[in-house]
């Protein structure tokens, strides 16, 4: 006898389709032309990205000079968005592999997206410190060790700069086998369902010989636990190592030990933000609201509210930290970030991060789709100018006021990072057309679940399990 509707969850699929149905509504906009606002979209993101690429060109060749850097600030625009970017990336590996740990099923139908999101932020942020190096092609030698006539020049391991390469470079390694191996199933799905010879002999390959045989399954499920269990400690030892190149300089306002859980945090909540704007645009264009729910942007709402407080809390300590040490220097650097010239950029930092999200604690709010949607792009805001002031009001007024300096951000550097955008969201777009936006096995593993409130683990009679779902899903059934 079935449980009373009061006592069951809200699905997590709509509509109760079948796992054929749930193929075809993942794969047909996929296998199907374009539609015109995807042409739209893709146009307007290329030409950004032309534009941005153009102004990087622009500066290597004429120099870093073309940015508003002095004397006085020499991290800007650059490292401001390089911090911003790798922020964003944190979200993906968070909801595939915390989430997955946790036994989250509500992530299924967001998690392909967020991994993908992962990865293309990386590639952004990474631009950034290879541009402020001036000479890439020189530069980059210095991350590596090479040989000299008295053996090989090692790097200098002491540099945060260098914790940081390492650091992001393993954790793009990671989130992109991890997001290559959850592809893996959904792959020979689309391999099943190929009619072009040259389509089939791609997603064939990609797909590893693939038969959804019980043995595969369970090697599936073996190392997707694993690299679940590998790339967590990477969520939060990534944003903290970054913190590292603020937190072990002797700047006031730099200088303080509750940098690593206040980037993590932030960075979490930026990522989710982000995640949100993307997976808002891509239900309503490529129509799958039934399998992306106001239940998943609401749960991701709740999570942006958590950490919104973390962070509010990190901004108070902070103040705290300043007064206790009793520093006249760290007490002078918060005050100028609250009162000084750019003052203005600390209330938009404080107004878009802390208070904001309070309006999430009203369940109307939260799953309302346009209030998500503009909350989304204001955390967004609010976290960029938080590594701006943290970078910028930090620097422009330091230990001795004949060195204090303003800093304002050249035309070069403003299309730099609009161009970081453009490059974003081409990969994304192209994305959508090359691969399933969501993860087609694992929907189907949750599509009957009901779970009744308070009985852990329970799962109706009839609903497949993750390892038991697409034997046939493989074949496009």
């Amino acid at each position: 006898m079935s449980a009373p509707t009061s006592h069951l969850r809200e699905p997590l699929v709509l509509g109760n389709p079948t796992l054929h149905q749930i193929t075809e509504q993942v794969l047909v906009p996929m296998e199907n032309k374009p539609t015109m606002m995807w042409y739209a979209a893709f146009a307007v993101s290329l030409t950004v990205l032309i534009v941005g690429f153009s102004a990087i060109g622009w500066q290597i060749s004429e120099g870093i000079g073309t940015w508003g850097l002095n004397k006085t600030i020499g991290w800007g625009f650059d490292i401001t968005n390089f911090v911003f970017w790798v922020g964003i990336g944190h979200a993906g590996t968070l909801i595939s592999a915390i989430l997955f740990l946790f036994r989250q099923k509500w992530r299924t139908s967001i998690n392909r997206s967020a991994e993908a999101m992962t990865l293309f932020a990386v590639l952004c942020a990474a631009l950034f410190p290879l541009i402020h190096m001036g000479r890439p092609w020189f530069g980059a030698i210095w991350f590596l060790p090479y040989p000299n006539l008295r053996g090989p020049l090692w790097t200098n391991f002491r540099s945060p700069l260098i914790w940081d390469f390492f650091a992001i470079s393993t954790y793009f390694t990671i989130s992109a086998v991890f997001w290559f191996i959850g592809l893996i199933p959904d792959l020979a799905t689309v391999r099943d369902r190929a009619k072009h010879p040259i389509r089939k002999l791609i997603y064939g390959a990609l797909s590893l010989g693939w038969s959804g045989s019980n043995k595969h399954w369970v090697h599936y499920e073996t190392v997707y636990m694993l690299l679940a269990g590998l790339s967590t400690p990477l969520v939060l030892s990534v944003h903290t190592i970054v913190s590292t190149d603020f937190a072990t300089s002797v700047i006031p306002g730099w200088h303080t030990t509750i940098f690593p859980p206040y980037f993590v945090a932030g960075a979490i909540f930026s990522g989710f933000a982000m995640v949100l704007t993307l997976l808002i645009i891509a239900r309503k264009v490529l129509n799958i609201e039934h399998l992306i729910t106001k239940k998943h942007l609401e749960n991701m709402a709740l999570i942006i509210t958590t950490t919104g407080m973390m962070v509010g809390l990190a901004y108070s300590t902070e103040f705290l930290m300043a007064w206790y040490s009793g520093s006249n220097y760290e007490g002078f650097t918060f005050i100028n970030r609250a009162t000084g010239p750019m003052a203005w950029s600390y209330w938009i930092m404080f107004s878009c991060n802390v208070l904001s999200p309070q309006v999430f604690w009203f369940k109307k709010m939260r799953t309302s789709i346009p209030v998500l949607f503009f909350m989304s792009l204001v955390v967004n805001v609010g976290m960029w100018f938080e590594r701006f002031v943290i970078i910028v009001t930090s620097l422009h007024r330091d230990y001795l006021p004949s060195s204090w300096a303003s800093y304002q951000p050249t035309w070069v550097e403003a299309t730099t990072f609009v161009g970081t955008f453009g490059l974003f969201f081409t990969l994304f777009l192209l994305f959508t057309r090359v691969l399933p936006v969501i993860a087609i096995a694992e929907v189907k593993s949750v599509a009957k679940f009901a779970q009744k409130k308070g009985a852990r683990g329970h799962q109706p009679a009839g609903s497949p399990t993750l390892a038991h779902a697409p034997a046939a899903a493989e074949k496009g059934v």
